[in-house]
């Protein structure tokens, strides 16, 4: 579990608005936040996350290994007033298959009240609200506690939620989701999520894990995930501030715990974990872009299982050169990745490329 990682016309014209959205929906609808292209009401785009890395387990030897890690196509676009249709697609490098990745209809009436149906992201961690398209770090998912909640596909699960967005700076959420296809019990699996932006506001339900100053925020939020006595739960924080002239500086945050749900390792039933991450954004334009530094440090600790408990050390450095924030940026990393006993000890390192359109 190392990966997980937003019409109208008449006659003719109608005809050709039902062939611009067969097309795209064979392609697949893009997040809020990316690029896109309009095609009248509707919205296409794409995504690329491609790297080389090289991994050295300790007494082991080197593999390098170029990786085609996700290729997603999106389509969003009206049904009607008030309600939208989504539809994104993602090609999985571990699995090496296309799959679904949200087909939702969204119905969104006002900032306050608004109702999704189908498989989406459900109310869990600010890391599984931004995805690895969207995440500030290159090896995300990698340090047993971030998004560890159980999931169909690459974060998403299959049901109904209600969100909403109050005086811009309260975000609850609430739903309720398929367990069976997420974790093997057909007992329904709730969800649900508060957060409060103290500085500027977040719009939407989907998250970033940065906005590389564009804004300045302080942001707080808390999730849980309930299936008979079964829980998950995470607390997250996010700290932004654009320094006047000198750059911009970013603190994330999380605590995890996963009691006999989700989790990164099934032969333990419990774990639980924080992580610390900081990152400077130079002022200075360097050609197209500019050049960030990243570090990460997480620990998390895995319990009740068939052998003593353990633990798991992450640390990763980035230095990153971003081009168009999310849709354009490259970024080099280090992670080395320690275990107490039960694991192997082991480092990458690597070079990564995203884009978007």
């Amino acid at each position: 579990m190392l990966r997980r990682g937003v019409g109208g016309g008449r006659v003719s014209a109608e005809r050709r608005t039902r062939i611009i959205v067969l097309s795209a929906a064979l392609l697949g609808p893009a997040l809020p936040s990316q690029a896109q292209v309009s095609l009248g009401p509707i919205t296409v785009g794409a995504g690329l996350r491609t790297e080389f890395e090289t991994t050295k387990p300790a007494g082991g030897n080197y593999t390098n290994q170029f990786l085609l890690d996700d290729i997603r196509l999106y389509v969003n676009g009206p049904v009607m007033k008030d309600v939208k249709f989504m539809f994104n697609t993602d090609y999985d490098g571990a699995t090496n298959h296309v799959g679904v990745l949200d087909a939702v209809a969204r119905i969104e009436i006002a900032p306050a009240l608004n109702f999704w149906v189908g498989r989406f992201l459900p109310p869990s961690d600010r890391a599984n609200l931004y995805g690895p398209f969207y995440a500030h770090q290159w090896g995300v998912y990698t340090d047993g506690i971030q998004d560890g909640y159980p999931f169909v596909f690459q974060g998403r699960d299959n049901g109904v939620m209600y969100w909403g967005q109050f005086a811009k700076k309260i975000k609850v959420s609430a739903g309720a989701f398929d367990g069976r296809s997420a974790t093997g019990n057909p007992a329904v699996l709730g969800a649900a999520r508060v957060q409060v932006d103290f500085w500027d506001p977040e719009d939407g339900y989907y998250l970033n894990g940065t906005y590389y100053g564009d804004k300045n925020l302080l942001a707080i939020g808390g999730a849980t995930q309930v299936q008979e006595g079964h829980t998950a739960t995470t607390a997250d924080f996010l700290m932004e501030r654009k320094l006047k002239g000198a750059g911009t500086v970013s603190i994330e945050s999380e605590y995890s715990n996963y009691n006999r749900l989700g989790g990164y390792d099934a032969r333990y039933a419990k774990s639980q974990g924080a992580y610390l991450l900081g990152s400077y954004l130079f002022p200075k334009v360097v050609g197209v872009g500019k050049f960030e530094i990243l570090g990460k440090f997480a620990k998390a600790e895995f319990t009740h299982g068939p052998n003593a408990n353990y633990n798991q050390k992450t640390t990763e450095v980035n230095f990153n050169y971003v081009m168009k924030q999310f849709n354009a940026r490259i970024m080099s990393f280090y992670r080395d990745t320690r275990f107490n006993r039960e694991r192997q000890n082991f480092w990458q390192a690597g070079i990564g490329l995203q884009f978007q359109m």
